[in-house]
């Protein structure tokens, strides 16, 4: 018997036997939430046919495991509050969890946008962080986990952190911000449960059961199930020597970081900017950058902050030679500390080499670049020098190793991060994913309405409020009509809102051109959370801005009606109405004028006297588009197809 065999023999034993000792899940832990104003199942494991007790409010509840192991209660529908106790007890085991609360339970899931925390937008939210202290809101976030044969019943290990101090860094921010907003209005515990992961393509949100109507995605799962076939894209080739050491940066004596490193040729660079920009062709490789700076005598003996902006790829930054932080990828925000000893009055050298593996390399506009202590500011933009360490050149093809992200692979996220959670009461979901389905969006139309219809019947929640995020804004503003992935999957996300109790946070006004991070996720939580106050708790409240519901063709014009008018539509900026566009039957969309009457909108351009076609905000940056509500919610994109004239 082959070795791995052997071991894989060894963790079945042993999985074995640890159910065969009373066992709680990994959310059945200190600090949870529990869904109010329902009976709520508690679940977990023992040997079979053991008995299980659960002590709860001075009363006792028995069950016992079946035959494979697994057990289940049901508490009674408790109103909300706390904290409560829950004292469980098998055979020979006794396991007491404190600080439980009955709340409102929000199954949070997406990509990077629905990951990223509070610790990554403190700088925009410095009062919050450090004030708010909301002790009943819970965030329990579930590290990544892939598993490729189906689901399984536990989680890894996570825990569930409260909504104050060092602990409310951690909270996904769009979760945070909708749940404090919630919280604020209800007053009741609110407990997040966060099945995210960053760069993931919705296929692997979805059961194997939500596919049934998809054949195909049907066919690669079952592929998948095959480990000799999944192992060629997995297991490193043997003899397969680690790459050399080609950057002559490093290489040389002393390094090009090194303060005593006498540098010769290297060039001007302004930055922030990208080196395609300024002189430098289709390079991927290694660039050093190097500065001296002058820092004044209040800067030296403390602690200060250099921010670096956005830098693509990844980065190492030395301050007087001293390695002061690194990145290995492009989106964080490059926030390093340099050490109290560090800096001295005058002349330092700060050094910075920069990683790039496609497309543009270098640093980010409109980001900041500087050191800060306090209200004090040195400014890093402007002239350095760079020079090319390394460059990479195209190599033959890898073979398939590699190839393989298993957590793009359809079901696999759910099996392992969803599956799990499938057995709480729940008050409802969010959703904020889409950006790795742009290469081909199209699809999103099909498979957003069966993720809804998916997890709802997998969570036994069919009429659960499902809230969803569109994609923002962000790259280049066009200023004449272009096609765009980024608007088809927008209005890919817009048609789902014809799945019953469904709200879109439309975030076309919240993003950033140079980041598909935006860090304004209190508008998106907000905007989250006012769906939820609609749908979840019926609240008589205008959530959403204005939608598109119908047209009409009157001569050359087109009248455009819309649902959730709320107060009446205006334009927001003051300015005429703009990115609405109109196509005749050649399909060539124009920039057309538009205005406001009454509760639609009237749009036409003179070439085009038969319009076919309109659409608004249809492109991967709108900015301009300035259609609202009074209520200060803007409208979401759309294309429509006009009738042909009766």
């Amino acid at each position: 018997m082959h070795n791995r065999y052997i071991l894989l023999f060894i963790c079945l034993l042993f999985t074995g036997l640890v159910r065969a000792q009373f066992q709680l899940p990994q959310l059945i832990s200190d600090g949870m939430v529990l869904q109010r104003s329902a009976p709520v199942k508690l679940w977990g494991w023992a040997a079979p046919g053991e008995k299980v007790r659960l002590l709860f409010q001075s009363t006792t509840y028995r069950t016992k495991a079946d035959e494979k192991g697994k057990w289940s209660l049901e508490l009674p529908a408790q109103p909300p509050g706390g904290p409560h106790q829950l004292i469980f007890r098998g055979k020979e085991k006794k396991v007491v969890i404190q600080d439980v609360l009955f709340g409102d339970v929000w199954i949070c899931a997406g990509q990077s946008n629905m990951v990223l925390p509070m610790e990554r937008v403190k700088e925009n939210y410095p009062e919050e962080i450090a004030n708010d202290h909301f002790p009943e809101i819970r965030h329990f976030f579930i590290p990544t986990t892939t598993n490729l044969q189906g689901p399984q019943e536990e989680l890894t290990g996570s825990t569930w952190k409260r909504a104050v101090d060092e602990d409310l860094l951690r909270f996904s921010a769009a979760a945070y911000f909708f749940a404090k907003a919630i919280y604020q209005e209800e007053k009741v515990p609110i407990g997040l449960v966060n099945a995210s992961v960053g760069g993931t393509p919705i296929e692997a949100w979805i059961s194997e059961a939500g596919f049934q109507d998809f054949p195909n995605i049907l066919g690669t799962i079952s592929r998948n199930k095959d480990q000799r076939y999944t192992r060629q894209f997995t297991e490193r080739p043997e003899n397969t020597s680690p790459p050399k050491l080609r950057d002559q940066g490093l290489l040389a004596t002393p390094k090009w970081y090194d303060p005593s490193y006498q540098p010769r040729n290297w060039h001007h660079f302004n930055l922030p900017g990208f080196w395609e920009d300024q002189g430098v062709r289709d390079l991927n490789g290694v660039v050093w950058f190097r500065r001296e700076v002058e820092v004044p005598n209040s800067m030296v003996g403390k602690e200060v902050k250099l921010f670096m902006g956005r830098i693509i790829d990844a980065d190492e930054v030395y301050v007087n030679g001293q390695k002061v932080g690194n990145i290995t990828y492009q989106y964080p925000p490059r926030r390093y500390t340099v050490p109290a000893d560090l800096l001295k009055a005058g002349k330092n050298l700060i050094t910075v080499r920069v990683t790039n593996y496609g497309g543009k390399g270098g640093f980010v506009p409109d980001k900041n670049y500087a050191l800060e202590l306090g209200d004090q500011r040195v400014d890093l933009t402007g002239h350095w020098q760079y020079k090319v360490g390394e460059v990479f050149r195209p190599g033959p093809p890898s073979g398939t190793y590699d190839q393989f992200w298993a957590q793009n692979q359809p079901a696999s996220l759910y099996n392992a991060m969803v599956a799990p959670l499938t057995s709480l009461k729940i008050k409802g979901f969010l959703w904020y994913q889409g950006e790795s389905n742009l290469s081909d969006p199209e699809p999103y139309r099909v498979y957003l309405p069966a993720l809804i219809q998916d997890w709802r019947q997998q969570f036994n929640a069919e009429d659960k409020p499902f809230l969803f995020v569109q994609l923002a804004n962000y790259g280049d503003v066009d200023y004449l009509p272009v096609e765009s992935n980024w608007a088809v999957l927008r209005e890919a996300q817009r048609q789902a809102l014809a799945v019953e109790h469904t709200a879109m946070a439309v975030a076309i006004d919240l993003g950033e051109w140079n980041d598909i991070h935006p860090l304004n996720k209190k508008g998106v939580g907000d905007r989250l959370a006012l769906g939820a106050l609609k749908l979840a708790y019926d609240k008589d409240i205008i959530y959403a801005g204005p939608l598109f519901e119908s047209a009409e063709v009157e001569d050359s014009q087109v009248r455009l009606h819309f649902s959730s008018v709320g107060g009446g539509l205006v334009a927001i900026d003051g300015e005429p109405l703009a990115f609405f566009e109109l196509a005749g039957r050649d399909g060539q969309f124009y920039r057309a004028s538009a205005k406001i009457d009454g509760h639609t909108v009237l749009v036409e351009h003179a070439a085009v006297p038969a319009p076919q076609y309109i659409r608004y905000a249809w492109a991967d940056n709108p900015r301009g588009a300035n259609l609202y509500n009074e209520e200060g919610l803007p409208a979401a994109p759309f294309q429509s197809k006009l009738k042909e004239e009766e």
